[in-house]
């Protein structure tokens, strides 16, 4: 193994699965949500919408429901 590589030179090569990992959605969110995922994201220095799908995933894969209680 070499101590080092010179990648400058090199072509990568594309990932062809990269497009069936995510998929591009528009879901329209509050005001307040996106400023919370936002403030959040930045303390934790990430992209808001990486840490909305890590939510979404943490809720999917724990099979997390929401308890509604609507005002009768």
């Amino acid at each position: 193994m070499k101590k080092n590589y010179d990648f400058d030179k090199m072509e990568g090569e594309r990932n062809p699965y990269v497009k069936s990992l995510k998929q591009r959605i528009t879901i329209r969110l509050d005001k307040t949500t996106i400023t919370y995922f936002k403030a959040l994201a930045d303390e934790l220095g990430m992209p808001y919408q990486n840490l909305i799908n890590l939510y979404l995933r943490d809720c999917a894969l724990h099979h997390k429901k929401l308890k509604l209680d609507w005002a009768s």
